[in-house]
């Protein structure tokens, strides 16, 4: 991995330090799905057909999952991995229960009530990717949050294997979840599919989940689509940039940048450290790892993106990591939580030693789908938030009318709208009229 002496860089070199590794989305490829989403659009099931047999290499005469592979899928998982899921869903369910947002009610004035409910969305979509990995997990970070919202229609798209069948660890996760509705359909088709309906793929309001440089695409041209369907974040690259002092352990902060690395070519892992001894055995110890994992080929390729970075002090370290604005943050420190008030940008965050990155993956109970590309500073992880519409509610009494209501008159004259005025004052002179009667 390259070390770099934050120091010595020139604000050009600071810049390239944590530049992320080129976006995809180029013409051509914007070009592409959005003729894959046109003829989805045009020619539904057909056009899904069409294009699992040119990209996928699979001939399908039916996408919806049925009930017996359901039943099949259950059957090819030990039950230990079937009890870590249900683990894993358990954790989920607590912690996002306890962030819901709830209703509210605010008196702002005497008889002025203003109130805020919540609704859940009534279809949404949950893309689960399956290229090189099937990730159930990701079943498991969608639909939980999406239960407990309380979304009435809940609908799954993954790709199908090469048996034409979809991973059963995906589908056992899904059934986990109480999702019923699983389709065979990938890439941006699957997305267009969710985002306008085919024959037997329904429509969704909104669409989640991570994917590649197509799904993405796909996913921000529907959502630019008045008649398509919203998007949860935009999405990059997985990433994640560790903080280290002279006590963490070398192994430790080696296997972390590695489990995010492996991901694919285009992910990123940067160490933030204000020890050189530390830069030094960690770089070694990455070399020493990498050979020994099954996905060395795709970790060859993302450590040419991956770089330490040696800095004076850890109030540097945060200022580097929050200019960065990484998806997962790791903090490996003397006193890791004394920094996580100087934390302003990040996705999530991992502090001490012991809690490595994959807990937050598959377990520990917060989500996994998070903000990259550096759009943690704007955006957070995935809740059940997302999976509901937040609608205001205010109610005024007829004395609420009479104190508030010549303000709101004035503020519409202001702007020289006067039909506004007009909808108070209508009411304001009918209440005078009450009054005097």
């Amino acid at each position: 991995m390259q070390t770099l002496d934050w120091q010595t860089l020139s604000a050009g070199e600071r810049a390239a330090a944590l530049a992320r590794p080129a976006e995809t989305l180029q013409a051509q490829t914007l070009a592409q799905v959005r003729s894959i989403i046109d003829a989805v659009r045009v020619d539904g099931d057909a056009a899904l057909t069409h294009y699992t047999r040119t990209l996928d290499g699979i001939e399908l005469t039916r996408f919806e999952v049925s009930a017996a592979e359901f039943e099949s899928a259950r059957s090819q998982l030990r039950p230990e991995q079937i009890a870590a899921l249900e683990r894993a869903i358990a954790n989920i369910e607590r912690f996002h229960a306890a962030t819901a947002p709830a209703p509210l009610a605010v008196d702002v004035q005497p008889g002025v009530r203003c109130e805020r409910i919540v609704r859940p969305i009534e279809a949404v979509g949950l893309y689960v990717p399956a290229g090189s990995a099937p990730l159930p997990s990701t079943v498991l970070m969608l639909a939980v949050p999406a239960r407990i919202a309380g979304c009435p229609r809940r609908v799954l798209c993954t790709p199908p294997q090469r048996d034409g069948r979809a991973s059963a660890a995906v589908l056992v996760a899904a059934a986990l979840c109480g999702i019923g509705q699983v389709f065979k359909v990938g890439g941006a088709q699957a997305i267009g599919a969710l985002a306008y309906g085919t024959e037997t793929v329904p429509k969704v309001a909104k669409i989640f989940g991570p994917g590649n440089a197509w799904v993405t695409a796909a996913k921000q041209l529907v959502a630019a689509d008045p008649h398509g369907a919203a998007l949860d974040m935009p999405a990059g690259p997985s990433e994640v940039l560790v903080i280290a002092d002279d006590s963490a352990r070398a192994a430790f902060v080696a296997a972390d940048l590695l489990a995010q690395a492996e991901h694919d070519a285009r992910a990123q892992a940067i160490l933030v450290t204000t020890s050189r001894t530390l830069a030094q055995q960690v770089s070694a110890q990455v070399a020493q790892q990498l050979e020994q994992r099954s996905r060395r080929e795709i970790l060859r390729q993302s450590v040419a993106a991956c770089r330490i970075i040696v800095v004076p002090d850890l109030s540097t370290a945060l200022a580097v990591s929050n200019r960065y604005a990484p998806e997962h943050l790791l903090i490996q420190t003397r006193a890791p939580r004394v920094l996580l008030e100087q934390v302003h940008n990040a996705g999530s965050v991992f502090i001490g030693p012991w809690s490595p990155e994959p807990m937050g993956d598959y377990c520990s109970g917060t989500n996994h789908v998070l903000p990259t590309y550096g759009h943690a500073r704007a955006y957070s992880g995935l809740s059940v938030s997302d999976f509901l519409h937040r609608i205001t509610v205010q109610e005024l009494t007829p004395d609420g009318l009479r104190d508030l209501g010549p303000t709101a008159a004035t503020l519409a004259r202001l702007e020289g709208l006067d039909a506004h005025a007009a909808a108070v004052d209508l009411r304001l002179e009918a209440l005078r009229r009450e009054d005097a009667a």
